[in-house]
């Protein structure tokens, strides 16, 4: 078995939340997290967005980046980016097989006592790619919640909270406070934390456990900016950084504050000592790339909008875009998670939808195309709900409807689907 199959394989032991692995794993490594500054961003939605866009600024800032995202598209390696370029696939095996040697020691001589998940291995090779790629920052995107995550064993210059919404409850608990608790563990002495754009509970409880834990809160909306919103792009200028007029290179209200918390982040690095110009800030906002969220391909037959939302609060970002540029009611291929709030997820998206067309992918947590367009005809009223069980076909039929549709619900649908259109003669808008 490869080191890549013998990672995908643990993908069956699920979702494991602790750090013991994890400090057992970075020990055993010579702590290679340790080899240069992090930037830590948690949240619920909006933390990809946040990374990306202060990835570019310190790249054009003249830094050499790492970035560590998660989950990925259609390849492993999307997760770990130096200088805004995946890995290569030839040194990401390398690192693997030298992981697991490391796991399978430490298993022998009982270091390790319960097997590593894939998130945890994973999160191990990236930060031996970045040490090994010698870069001067890496921006590290928490996977699940913050305290018990398995990026948390590092101790960042900045950490930031984007946003908190109902996602992952199962894990992560069943109230605003409850969530908003696990994410502030990612709070550390001495550590600035930046906030975005919070609910009161939630903003409470994180400033109870920053307190706590003396870490320094920062609040997005100190950055004042002058938000102007346009069918959907936002521009952005002013505020505490002396932002030039910067047109967002990502769509949505919902970017302006993204678009804040990465200007505080990148404020708080220039007093950890890695100082970002104003005009490196602009660029990371209007360069910044994270596919699959609100991106139109050109399609031969037609244009065709994905999005990896995948909760309420994605899905409402969704539809405040579709509002915002004023584009009529399209239909929409959709997959979900039978673990998600379907409900939650198709009451924004109601007057933006002319048709459902209820499909699946190959995941045991899939709804099947069938249960789910059953859950749909209960939620949609007269709108059509077609079942077509194979994602491909469900995104051209609705394309051959009106030439424009949505693909949406989950990142696990989007991602291999822009793939396969990518490869097919796509091309992104």
């Amino acid at each position: 078995m490869t080191s890549r199959q013998r990672l995908f394989a643990l993908e069956a032991f699920g979702i494991k939340l602790g750090l013991e692995n994890m400090r057992t794993l970075v020990a055993a490594l010579g702590h290679p997290e340790q080899a240069y500054p992090t930037i830590h961003i948690a949240g619920t939605n909006g933390k990809g967005s946040v990374s990306a866009m202060v990835e570019r600024a310190l790249r054009a800032s003249g830094r050499r980046t790492g970035l560590y995202t998660s989950p990925h598209l259609d390849r492993i390696e999307e997760r770990m980016a130096i200088d805004g370029v995946p890995v290569d696939p030839a040194a990401f095996d390398g690192v693997a097989t030298e992981v697991f040697a490391v796991v399978d020691a430490a298993q022998a001589d009982g270091r390790l006592a319960v097997t590593p998940t894939f998130f945890e291995v994973t999160t191990a090779i990236a930060f031996e790619l970045f040490r090994r790629a010698a870069v001067e920052v890496a921006v590290i995107e928490v996977g699940l919640g913050g305290r018990f995550d398995a990026t948390n064993v590092i101790t960042p210059i900045v950490g930031a909270i984007t946003s908190i919404a109902f996602d992952h409850e199962r894990h992560l608990g069943h109230t605003l406070s409850a969530i908003a608790f696990e994410k502030a563990g990612i709070a550390k002495r001495g550590v600035p934390l930046v906030v975005g754009e919070l609910p009161d509970e939630a903003l409470a409880t994180i400033a109870a456990r920053a307190a706590e834990a003396g870490a320094p809160l920062r609040r997005s909306s100190d950055a004042e900016l002058a938000v102007a919103i346009e069918r959907g792009v936002v521009s952005v200028r002013g505020g505490a950084a002396r932002l030039p007029l910067t047109r967002l290179a990502l769509v949505g209200r919902h970017q302006a504050a993204n678009a804040a918390t990465a200007l505080g982040v990148l404020h708080a690095c220039g007093e950890a000592g890695l100082p970002v110009t104003p005009a490196a800030m602009a660029r990371g906002l209007a360069e910044a790339r994270w596919p699959a969220r609100l991106e139109w391909l050109h399609l031969d037959a037609g244009q065709l909008l994905l999005d990896a939302a995948h909760n309420p609060a994605g899905a409402a970002a969704l539809a405040s875009y579709l509002s915002d540029a004023a584009i009529p009611p399209l239909p929409m291929a959709l997959v979900t998670m039978q673990d998600k709030n379907l409900e939650g997820m198709v009451g924004p998206l109601l007057p933006h939808v002319s048709r459902w067309l209820a499909t699946t992918v190959p995941m045991p947590r899939a709804y099947s195309a069938d249960a789910l367009a059953g859950r749909l005809r209960s939620l949609v009223g007269d709108t059509p709900v077609e079942v077509v069980a194979d994602a491909d076909e469900a995104v051209r039929r609705a394309m051959g409807i009106e030439r424009r549709a949505l693909a949406a619900g989950s990142i696990y649908f989007v991602g291999p689907l822009r793939a396969r259109l990518l490869a097919s003669g796509a091309v992104p808008i």
